[in-house]
């Protein structure tokens, strides 16, 4: 996600100037890797206090279970006044304020469509006000939407819906197409007609303003073949339960996360 952010802030009419940017990446992915030498970015395997004396701004996009790793050396060497944006699941403010200084925090959870700059992005702020919120958008939003919320507990049910809400999509495009093509169809043409279908309904559901019932109801003839795979999808509320318990195992594994500092 630090990579898709980067990517956006090099692209775009809010550019940053590439000098302004320390990638800080001991392990960096083949698509970082390949940021880093296209804009001729500074990568570093550790932020040493010499290099960070003037960073204002770290972006925390690392695996949560790790941050407790890269906690103590951090708040060695970041400045008073650095803000911090963290894109880490389940790791909370307090957890952050606690290892890292009292110091203007942000928590943000995007998804992977930011890396095309059709995210979703939810964020919550400290109450340190020396760095704006309207900054934090502005570099947030190159990887789409961004929504902020003033109280922290809901970000595990977040992390659950948004975060974690791309894989469900891509699970139901795969079970889709496969149905398909246990009827018959080529597992090309399945395919195709799965992401495109889907991907399509999505914009018509953002494009037109209707809630998901109503644009279910249009579609859904009396009798029809829609109504005959809903009756099996709605059958004991299958799959709207089953969408509630996914989503709970993930809050639950969020709120895990967090750890005791809630």
């Amino acid at each position: 996600m630090g990579g898709a952010l980067a990517a956006g802030w090099m692209r775009g009419r809010n550019k940053i100037d590439g000098s302004r940017l320390i990638v800080c990446a001991p392990n960096p992915t083949d698509d970082m890797a390949a940021l880093v030498k296209e804009h001729d970015l500074k990568r570093v395997d550790a932020l040493g206090p010499r290099m960070a004396k003037d960073v204002t701004l770290v972006v925390l996009a690392v695996k949560p279970q790790i941050f407790h790793q890269i906690a103590p050396e951090l708040a060695k060497v970041l400045p008073e006044n650095c803000a911090v944006i963290s894109v880490m699941a389940g790791v909370t403010i307090r957890t952050m304020t606690e290892a890292l200084g009292d110091r203007p925090i942000i928590r943000a959870m995007p998804n992977t469509p930011a890396s095309i700059g059709k995210g979703i992005i939810v964020a919550v702020a400290n109450d340190t006000g020396e760095f704006r919120v309207d900054e934090a958008s502005k570099l947030l939003k190159v990887g789409g939407e961004v929504e902020w919320v003033s109280d922290e507990r809901i970000m595990d049910a977040v992390t659950a819906v948004s975060g974690s809400g791309p894989a469900y999509f891509f699970l139901l495009a795969e079970a889709l197409a496969g149905a398909g093509e246990n009827e018959g169809l080529p597992r090309e043409l399945a395919e195709k007609l799965a992401a495109n279908t889907l991907t399509g309904a999505g914009q018509l559901l953002k494009s037109t303003g209707l809630s998901p019932q109503e644009l279910r109801r249009q579609v859904t003839s009396p009798n029809g073949t829609t109504q005959a795979a809903l009756d099996v999808m709605m059958s004991g509320s299958a799959l709207p339960e089953l969408m509630r318990r996914a989503v709970n195992a993930a809050e639950r594994k969020s709120r895990q996360l967090s750890g005791p500092n809630r």
